[in-house]
């Protein structure tokens, strides 16, 4: 493992520097920086950071979550979030339980959210509604 300044955090992750370029397959359980240029297919368990310069052309990316410095183009599939920050790039359909893209982003493509069944919340009901129902509650 090595440490990567990935913006203002540093974490741990797994890093494929800026001169490496990578064609096939890519599975991974933990966080993965790429710097360089990858083609291909990611299924993974962990989070994918696509760093500032790198870029991945991938016919589909299915991660936990991702985080876009540079280049992605391809069908992405993020199970929790996908964060598309200044100066990036994707190309491509995304699905995610949640999405953020910053100022000065180009994407192309469509959006789908994903998530759990949400709980019903009594403040975002008509105010009619409760009251009809307590009324018969309470006969």
């Amino acid at each position: 493992m090595a440490k990567a300044e990935t913006g203002k955090k540093t974490s741990k992750c797994i890093v494929l520097g800026n001169t490496t370029s990578f064609d096939g397959f890519l599975k991974f359980k933990e966080t993965l920086c790429m710097q360089g240029k990858f083609k291909g297919t990611i299924e993974a368990t962990g989070a994918l950071i696509v760093d500032k310069g790198a870029v991945v052309e991938a016919d589909h990316i299915s991660v936990t979550s991702l985080t876009v410095h540079g280049v992605v183009s391809g069908q992405v599939r993020a199970v929790d979030k996908i964060d598309l920050l200044p100066g990036s790039s994707l190309k491509g359909d995304i699905s995610a339980g949640r999405l953020r893209i910053a100022d000065g982003v180009l994407f192309e493509g469509q959006c789908s959210m994903t998530g759990t069944e949400r709980e019903v919340e009594i403040f975002s009901r008509p105010i009619e509604e409760i009251r009809t129902e307590l009324k018969r509650n309470n006969g």
